[in-house]
């Protein structure tokens, strides 16, 4: 009878728990919107998004976000409800029970031989008892704890004084569901008016009771937490003024422990912790722990840094390489031209460069390949979070393709790298090789294809795309190349490993629009996820912010700064540009403003 009143105990505790979650969420959801407002207004952080720099003002923001994530957390919002500490205590009554009745009862009646099993598994059940106590006991000693930590920390309220009307108070989230429940009309599709008003009777009667249950388990629950801390309090009382005997005796100390607190305070976090209605106010310690967590995920971030990535911005110049990766004299195999993103052209040069002869082999290709990687996983995580509703989803497919192909096997499109380097005497030879295949592959597909949806680079196929940036980039290097410049392969490789940086540090001027993103997710059970990702970006991302703040960035709005089209499109507009353009100004204004267009309508 009594175990079956204690489960009863429990699922009623769970039950009114999970009954006050859709209010609870509410609640807190209203309240971090308009928190959200106040902290982006207060630090700055739309302008600072947009410019897109790293300072301490802006992570302290930050620190804000992490505190209203952890707080409306809906793990920790149920941790700290009374009615969840309650069920510790149901836990321990039951485990006080079975192992009086189970064990103690018959070990003095019958001594230890009747606790052997008798089954014909022998010993087997008794070990399985043995484990299943010890799991039950583990198991009420952390839910005693849970309980011990919400009884420490109404301590602390009533050493303020407290009001007894207003602590067993019933708030509104307890019983808002129920009371929606009952007062609503039912839904129920019956045409006998009387049947109906006895069903609607009867579902108030009902409801009301429950919500008479829900109301007594929330006062027996914050009893339960009540009457621990009314006992306990004195005792606190008394060790507090013996401390502060002792601390005044000791000015310097006296003055260290201001210091720290008013530098702790400075922030002033404690508005930004996400309470329901009449919610006992998280110790300082708790938020200081909370804050804490915070500088913990950042240096876990650089512990992470990508080393070899750094190594290979080293290299990075002054953004020239995104306007000389694309020639415009380069005659256009259709009538459009396919939006670029940040990944294809990156794919594309990196495929090039590790297919030059006495390179493919080298250790320089092994080391470029690392770099590279390192750099995709983060310029995806840029893609992903700043192109909303499928933005340029075919061109980032075949930055997939291809790369799988080149990361895996070192082919493009199936096509050995290694074989072409073998097979070809220069990098000149390379290089009509790879542009001869993309255009074979692109003549291919206009041949075969007559759907009009073809006619926008948009609707192409990934293969199709790839083959275009990769026709493209060959033709202009190759055009570059009768000018003059550079071609011995260790030279064209450091050229293009030039480019893959200065594209690279373009893309990764976004980092801080995309930290302050995910700092703002909406849903509320992502959102711990979300700001956790950010401060962990933040940590493995610190030391290439600070090498990108060393350089002047062009005078780009934060939307368009996140397309290479738009990067394209204002260096090609610049007179400013310390680089020679190796096309016409004008041509490749025209040309490049054209996909920047065509990007924009279709974020539309």
């Amino acid at each position: 009878m009594v175990p079956t009143i204690l489960m009863l105990l429990s699922f009623v505790t769970f039950a009114s728990s999970a009954i006050t979650l859709p209010t609870s969420k509410k609640s807190l959801e209203s309240k971090y919107q308009v928190m959200h407002k106040v902290a982006m207004t207060e630090e700055g952080m739309v302008t600072r998004g947009q410019d897109g720099r790293i300072d301490k003002r802006m992570i302290n923001g930050m620190k804000k976000y992490w505190l209203m994530a952890e707080t409306s957390n809906p793990q920790f919002v149920m941790a700290r409800s009374v009615l969840c500490t309650s069920s510790s205590v149901v836990c321990l009554f039951a485990t006080l029970y079975f192992l009086f009745n189970y064990f103690l009862v018959d070990l003095f009646k019958f001594g230890v031989v009747h606790l052997r099993s008798h089954s014909v598994y022998g010993n087997n059940t008794t070990w399985i008892l043995i484990v299943q106590i010890i799991g039950m006991v583990v198991g009420t000693l952390v839910s005693l704890c849970r309980w011990f930590t919400a009884v420490r920390f109404k301590c602390l309220t009533t050493c303020r004084g407290i009001s007894l009307r207003e602590e067993l108070k019933i708030e509104g989230h307890w019983i808002q569901t129920l009371v929606y429940w009952r007062d609503s009309f039912s839904g129920l599709q019956i045409q006998d008016n009387k049947c109906r008003r006895h069903l609607h009777d009867a579902k108030w009667f009902a409801l009301t009771f429950l919500i008479g249950v829900q109301i007594m388990m929330v006062i027996v629950s914050k009893l339960l937490l009540l009457i621990p801390a009314l006992l306990i309090t004195p005792f606190i009382l008394f060790f507090k003024k013996l401390k502060a005997r002792r601390l005044s005796r000791l000015t310097t100390s006296n003055n260290d422990i201001k210091t720290e607190s008013e530098g702790d305070t400075e922030l002033n976090l404690s508005r930004f912790v996400l309470l329901l209605d009449s919610e006992a106010e998280l110790p300082e310690k708790t938020l200081k722990n909370i804050c804490g967590q915070a500088d913990k995920v950042i240096e876990m971030g650089k512990e992470q840094q990508p080393q070899n990535l750094i190594h290979l911005l080293d290299k990075f110049g002054n953004f020239s390489g995104i306007r000389e990766f694309d020639s415009f004299h380069v005659p256009s195999l259709h009538s459009q031209e396919p939006p670029n993103c940040w990944s294809l052209p990156l794919v594309t040069l990196t495929s090039i460069a590790i297919s030059l002869p006495k390179i493919v082999n080298n250790h320089k290709a092994t080391q470029l390949m690392s770099d590279v990687r390192e750099g995709l996983s983060l310029v995806k995580l840029i893609e992903k979070t700043l192109y909303k509703n499928d933005e340029l989803l075919n061109t980032r497919n075949a930055t997939e393709v291809s790369w799988v192909g080149v990361a895996l096997y070192r082919k493009w499109q199936g096509i050995d790298l290694r074989r072409i380097s073998l097979k070809c005497k220069n990098s000149k030879n390379v290089l009509q090789e790879l542009s001869s295949n993309a255009e074979r592959t692109i003549v291919e597909f206009k041949g075969t294809t007559n759907d009009f949806l073809t006619d926008n680079p948009l609707n192409w196929p990934s293969n199709v795309i790839a083959a275009n940036s990769m026709y493209r980039i060959c033709q202009t290097i190759l055009l570059s190349c009768q000018r003059g410049k550079e071609q011995t392969a260790d030279g064209l490789f450091e050229r293009l490993s030039v480019m893959i940086a200065d594209i690279l540090a373009a893309c990764f001027t976004n980092l801080a629009r995309v930290i302050i993103t995910k700092c703002h997710s909406n849903a509320i059970e992502e959102r711990e996820k979300s700001v956790h990702e950010a401060f962990l970006l933040l940590g493995k991302t610190g030391q290439i912010l600070e090498l990108l703040q060393r350089q002047e960035w062009p005078s780009l709005d934060h939307d368009k700064a996140a397309y290479i089209d738009e990067w394209r499109a204002s260096f090609l507009q610049s007179n400013d540009n310390p680089l020679t353009s190796s096309r016409s100004s004008d041509e490749a204004a025209k040309s490049a403003i054209s996909n920047a267009e065509q990007i924009t309508v279709m974020a539309e």
